[in-house]
């Protein structure tokens, strides 16, 4: 190889992006190195912020229509985390984060419940749940009393009747720290339909397994090392703002066990995210804190001064984002992430790569230009796992899914991720839409995943870590792709296709 060495061919990432353009992942391709591994032996463990370390460099983006409890526990149980958003009152939210650590199920239910003394009059009080639970007060804070079957009501001949007397009384429960392999066992071998989670403490429910949740499960890739903090529950991150109110949303979170903050801004470089900062290490200490969002080395320099212990990059690279339309400020985002990536590294700080993430080889372009992690909101959304229900358009089954700066989100309180939320006239830098139903991400993030592995094995390098050093020595050269290079890189020249990734 020392020979192949000396031929010049592409451009070193110094050369190439500093040409005064501003590209897009899909602007650049990588030319292929050197294998001398097998792709099993790519390990994609990395860094989210100083002293948070993921298995998987996946980041679940702070977005309403993205990330709640069940996303953050899905993401925690596959090595990477959620960030679970704000645009919610800051109780809701320590309760999302409580919820998402309570168990080690990589799912949640939404769970139904009544108190005693209440009455089911329709099959629609049941939802999808198998069951609807009883408890002292009629909701998930007191003591579990029985259970209603759907099956066990549907044969009452009067449905006015309390439920406490057709109940199944003192139900079997297990402890919430179950694993899910511990509670698919206990349900094969008593042959149960579910089996509820509660709090050894309290005896509160905070979850439901089914048997058909664990025939579902059992079918996906298997589960790897999951991201468990110190305490052993799982890792989830919140977002909050910079506003004198966030102050008290963070001491919520903090109480209710959040492992890392993220200062939510579309322009992270002001002097309310420094001054949150440093309230923020001050308070907290030992609270890794990320700041942003940043796309150049400037910005990246005053948050890194200010303390931050991770970077968010990207700056209106979002699907539903219209910032650089509206404002006529951003970057695209292959060079805001080499850029920040650049900076940071010399303070030791991760960058997450956030937005601008349509498929696999997105990932592998942003996790080798020096990014440790990719935040990702519109390749999550439309998943099992993403907060809301699923509709049809046009024959298609979708859920909604909006930008934080779309005027919809912004009624919600996003407007002060935009600095807004004071202003007499709101301006949207974004928009609502819908995407289609993706299944879910303990699905196709494995397999993403795989395909990511596949990626860096052409570039020669067996980890994060030495992808960084091959781009950083000259040894990884890049070059532009013309608009027909772009589109020859595609399927193209098909009458019809069905395209599959896995």
């Amino acid at each position: 190889m020392d020979g192949a060495q000396l031929l010049d061919d592409g451009f070193p990432a110094t050369k190439l992006f500093n040409q005064g353009y501003s590209y897009t992942y899909d602007d650049v391709i990588f030319l292929p190195h050197y294998i001398d591994f097998p792709t099993d032996a790519v390990s994609l463990s990395t860094k989210l912020s100083r002293r948070v370390a993921l298995a998987t460099p996946c980041v679940a983006s702070p977005m309403d229509t993205v990330t709640e409890s069940s996303m953050a526990a899905a993401m925690a149980s596959l090595g990477a985390i959620g960030i679970i958003h704000s645009n919610t009152t800051a109780s809701n939210q320590a309760s999302l984060v409580r919820l998402a650590k309570s168990h080690k199920i990589p799912f949640n239910h939404d769970l139904i419940f009544k108190s005693p003394s209440d009455s089911i009059l329709l099959a629609d009080d049941f939802s999808s749940s198998p069951c609807i639970f009883v408890t002292e007060s009629g909701n998930e804070n007191s003591k579990l009393l029985g259970t209603v079957e759907k099956s066990v009501w549907e044969k009452l001949d009067d449905k006015d009747v309390r439920v406490s007397e057709y109940m199944t009384k003192s139900p079997v429960s297990l402890p919430a720290s179950y694993s899910f392999e511990d509670v698919a066992g206990y349900l094969a071998k008593n042959k149960l339909q579910f089996v509820p989670l509660v709090r050894e403490e309290g005896q509160e429910i905070v979850n439901l397994v089914t048997a058909d949740d664990v025939e579902r499960i059992q079918g996906f890739p298997k589960l790897g090392l999951p991201s468990v903090g110190s305490d052993g529950k799982f890792l989830v991150g919140a977002a909050i703002g910079t506003r004198k109110s966030d102050k008290e949303r963070l001491e919520h979170l903090v109480k209710a066990g959040v492992n890392v903050v993220v200062l939510d801004s579309s322009q992270g470089n002001s002097i309310y995210q420094i001054e949150m900062i440093k309230y923020v290490k001050k308070t907290y200490p030992d609270l890794d804190l990320i700041g942003g969002n940043v796309v150049t080395a400037y910005q990246a320099q005053n948050l890194i001064q200010a303390g931050v212990d991770g970077l968010r990059v990207g700056m209106g690279s979002g699907s539903i984002c219209t910032t650089q339309e509206v404002c006529a400020v951003g970057r695209g985002q292959a060079t805001a992430v080499y850029k920040v990536a650049s900076i940071a590294a010399e303070s030791g700080v991760p960058v997450i790569a956030d937005g601008g993430i349509s498929n696999s080889g997105h990932i592998v372009k942003a996790l080798t230009l020096g990014a440790s992690t990719v935040m990702m909101g519109s390749f999550l959304a439309g998943s099992n796992e993403a907060p809301g229900t699923y509709e049809y358009q046009g024959g298609r089954r979708v859920k909604k899914y909006r930008g934080m700066g779309s005027l919809e989100a912004m009624t919600k309180g996003s407007d002060a991720r935009y600095l807004g939320d004071k202003a007499k006239l709101k301006i949207a830098q974004g928009v609502a839409g819908s995407v289609a139903d993706k299944g879910s991400v303990l699905k196709f993030i494995p397999y993403t995943m795989q395909a990511v592995k596949q990626g860096f094995q052409d570039l020669g390098a067996s980890s994060l870590q030495s992808a960084h050093d091959l781009l950083r020595t000259g040894v990884l050269r890049l070059e532009v792709r013309t608009g027909a290079a772009q589109v020859e890189g595609g399927v193209h020249g098909l009458v019809s296709y069905e395209k599959k990734s896995f």
